[in-house]
């Protein structure tokens, strides 16, 4: 396995929520680390740790443009994770332009810019962080990633689910015709500290309705299914995807396989954080367009090629949530 200390990594979407958790792992083990973000939904607190670093760098730039356009002309990174995206429903449908551009434009440029280097400089490791959306709404199940999917290329939630699909392409371009050493996550439902309340996700959704008394909002009648992934155990996967040597070129699934309804979920988040005296409610409404029925992730690759499966239960890692949430208040 690569041994990640003193190594150059450069980490778009260095910001954002799962973005910071990496950034400060990486740090931790003795990296050098240049984050760069635009802030369109990364927010510069969670950088709060990473900043005290001798060995962190901070760029504030849209990870659209061209590489050289934002870094030092000397610089060549070890290892490039790219994580540049919007990621919720509500935020990318908010922004598809930005959205579809960072994930395959983004994408090309960083490439291409790693590729002008490879035959001077030893060749980077390129992580592209796909997504569980590339299943759409999967008609298999669990999803394995040999699954081509079922999704909708002009739906509201396309912009996202295309263009990384479209992402996915371009690294297979770059590691089967030019050589690059590319390996692509595709990433389920994850959640932990640092994710924005206003994310408009699942977890953050109920977890404020929690907080404030209110019924929690139910999209369907509860019984479509997800499966819930501690950041820092998806950390860990990515952590291992980009130093295991056989990974070079692969796709591979990192999320929890153990799946749990919508109706669970808010039974096991009020549990949590609602207050001893506030009984549990419901507020039923229609399941928005495209939205997928099940969803968990087959991680047989991880598994074995990896040596990496996720350790925190969902129940212990609310708690930990919940204990965050207390610590910065």
């Amino acid at each position: 396995m690569l041994d990640l200390q003193n190594k150059n990594i450069l980490v778009t979407g260095a910001a954002g929520f799962i973005g910071s958790h990496l950034v400060d792992s990486l740090l931790e083990k003795g990296a050098k680390v240049t984050g760069v973000d635009n802030f369109l939904t990364g927010n510069i607190d969670n950088l709060t740790q990473a900043k005290r670093s001798a060995n962190f760098t901070f760029i504030q730039a849209d990870a659209i443009e061209p590489p050289q356009v934002f870094l030092p002309a000397d610089y060549h990174p070890d290892i490039v994770f790219h994580l540049a995206s919007p990621a919720s429903p509500p935020l990318y449908q908010k922004n598809p332009v930005e959205t579809y551009l960072v994930n395959t434009m983004g994408t090309h440029q960083l490439l291409s810019w790693l590729l002008e280097h490879s035959d001077t400089e030893s060749t980077s490791r390129f992580v592209f962080t796909s997504t569980s959306e590339v299943y759409g709404d999967p008609l298999e199940h669990p999803q394995k990633e040999t699954y081509w999917g079922n999704v909708n290329p002009n739906g509201p939630r396309s912009c996202y689910d295309e263009s990384k699909r479209m992402g996915e392409t371009i690294c297979g371009v770059f590691h089967r015709d030019f050589g690059l050493d590319v390996r692509i996550a595709r990433i389920f439902n994850t959640y932990g500290p640092r994710m924005s309340e206003s994310d408009g996700r699942i977890i953050p959704n109920l977890v404020s309705q929690a907080k404030a008394g209110e019924p929690f909002t139910i999209y369907g009648d509860g019984s479509q299914t997800r499966a819930y992934c501690y950041v820092a155990d998806l950390v860990d996967g990515l952590l291992r995807l980009v130093t295991v040597e056989e990974a070079s070129g692969k796709t591979v699934n990192l999320g929890n396989p153990e799946e749990m309804t919508i109706l669970e979920t808010a039974k096991q988040v009020h549990a949590t954080f609602a207050s001893t005296n506030q009984p549990f409610a419901t507020v039923l409404k229609p399941l928005p367009v495209d939205d997928p029925v099940r969803r968990c992730p087959d991680i047989s690759l991880a598994k074995s090629l990896l040596g990496w499966q996720p350790t925190t239960p969902f129940a212990q890692g609310l708690e930990m949530l919940f204990d965050d949430y207390h610590r910065t208040i």
